[in-house]
């Protein structure tokens, strides 16, 4: 009688939670944080989970709307779903409460809006699986669930209330704050990070500021972390670039050092530097960063006289046939 019992209470089981549960939505038990930059107006959403490519189903976003996070038993269609209502007029609130109310999994999602104006919903539903919390705070809310420890979700908002510098800066400390309680209770596999602009340009290529992912790694946070130096680094080179596309030559100089400054060990980065001190007139500083660049890699010695018939470099041909022969 009690195997039979147990029987038919497993099978019930079963079925309630196929019901629940579809195929899309994945098991992605995670901790994030949603947050505004008070000063530029920039959004942001960030993850990091024990599971693979997490950033493609948890976290959403649209400049001049919103971002959104949803996750434990991921249903992603609060994200879509989420910013389409937010962009219609809802406040986060609203649209997170005409969403939960129409899911029948509820009790098994962890959802987190946030709009422009800094207005913010969070849902932690009761079946998430333990430790599972949020805590909202000024412009951010950061949750949390299946985690290791109960002081993840406290330790992510200390982290981003104290911490000076961009808002990137500040969401990648409240996930090393997270790792730092130990995180999810499965241990570590991706992350990534999406923010856009407060007030959207219409251009797409403009609206989103950075958008990195770490797929699959021993290491999700280092690793992301080591992204967004590059990220910053090839900000200032792609700004060298529009410099230089302008004729700025000096601002360019400028962009391209600071880009340098980041990876001194990056031969690009001390390629277009040193062209720009050619364009400059600056010879004598320009000739010895190219001769230990061609003596590493030959092709950038190659590549040097296309430049002049393209116009981006402009220096005459006896200076030209210095710096080949450097």
């Amino acid at each position: 009688m009690h195997k039979l019992f147990l029987i038919l209470f497993v099978l019930s089981f079963q079925t309630m939670f196929s019901q629940v549960y579809k195929k899309s939505e994945p098991l992605t038990h995670t901790y994030s944080i949603v947050a505004r930059d008070s000063v530029t107006g920039d959004i942001g959403v960030a993850v990091q989970s024990h599971w693979f490519s997490v950033g493609s189903v948890v976290i959403y976003g649209k400049a001049g709307v919103g971002v959104v996070a949803t996750q434990s038993l991921v249903n992603p269609a609060y994200g879509p779903k989420g910013l389409a209502l937010m962009e219609d007029g809802m406040s986060p609130e609203q649209a997170l409460i005409e969403l939960v109310k129409n899911d029948e999994g509820e009790m098994y999602r962890q959802v987190a809006f946030l709009n422009t104006k800094g207005e913010m919903a969070t849902h932690t539903g009761h079946l998430c699986i333990a430790e599972a919390g949020h805590r909202q705070g000024n412009n951010f809310s950061v949750q949390a669930n299946m985690m290791l420890n109960n002081t993840v979700w406290d330790a992510m908002a200390k982290a981003f209330e104290t911490t000076k510098g961009t808002l990137s800066e500040r969401i990648l400390a409240a996930l090393k704050a997270a790792e730092g309680e130990k995180g999810d209770i499965r241990g570590k596999q991706s992350a990534a990070i999406l923010i856009v602009k407060g007030k959207a340009t219409g251009n797409s290529w403009e609206d989103t500021i950075m958008d990195l992912r770490v797929e699959d790694h021993e290491d999700p946070i280092g690793e992301l972390e080591r992204l967004m130096k590059i990220h910053k680094a090839y900000d200032f080179m792609n700004k060298g670039d529009l410099a230089m596309e302008a004729g700025d030559s000096k601002k360019a100089e400028s962009l391209y050092l600071s880009a340098q400054k980041l990876f001194p060990d990056n031969l690009e980065m001390q390629y277009w530097y040193a062209i720009n001190l050619l364009n400059n007139k600056e010879y004598k500083k320009a000739h010895p960063i190219l001769k230990s660049i061609f003596e590493q890699n030959d092709n950038w010695r190659k590549l040097t006289p296309r430049l002049v018939k393209s116009k981006l470099l402009v220096i005459s041909e006896e200076e030209l046939n210095i710096v080949i022969k450097l």
